[in-house]
């Protein structure tokens, strides 16, 4: 076995492959709007559905529940709706506008792990009526966000 990962080694250095193990930089959705607090959100006319980013369920680790709230709960621009728990931490959920939950994703209540499989997509947590559009201008963009999360991640 040693013996192996040695000439693995030496094969990828003399070809000057990488063999890092890290993992790449998160994905980021153009399009979306982002939070400090590594929520984004998906708008589609008056609604939008929200969820945490790559960023942040890379972070946590593998999800292994995810605190729902009820429909028809107000949720307010930076509060909390929920909480996500990990094998590593419980982190809360902020939304990102204030607005009415339009719906829950169910099926996080038996496959929570679609939030690392599929942060962007199957993973989303709550779908919201927008109360202010405005509120969208206080979040990022995707390249601003990008940009915060390299930031973030160079001081740790």
């Amino acid at each position: 076995m040693a013996s192996r990962l040695l000439w693995a080694s030496s094969a990828a250095s003399y070809l000057r492959i990488s063999v890092s193990t890290a993992r790449p930089f998160s994905s980021v959705v153009k399009g979306f709007k982002y939070t400090d607090s590594h929520e984004w959100v998906k708008v589609d006319g008056n609604a939008a559905t929200v969820g945490i980013t790559d960023h942040a369920q890379n972070h946590l680790g593998d999800v292994v529940y995810v605190e729902l709230p009820e429909a028809g709960v107000a949720t307010k621009q930076g509060a909390g709706f929920g909480a996500v728990e990990s094998v590593k931490a419980t982190s809360d959920v902020n939304s990102p506008v204030s607005g009415t939950v339009l719906e829950v994703n169910e099926e996080l209540k038996d496959s929570p792990g679609l939030v690392n499989s599929s942060p962007y997509e199957k993973g989303w947590i709550i779908k919201v009526s927008i109360n202010d559009a405005g509120e969208l201008n206080k979040l990022k963009e995707s390249d601003e966000y990008a940009k915060f999360c390299e930031e973030e991640d160079a001081k740790h």
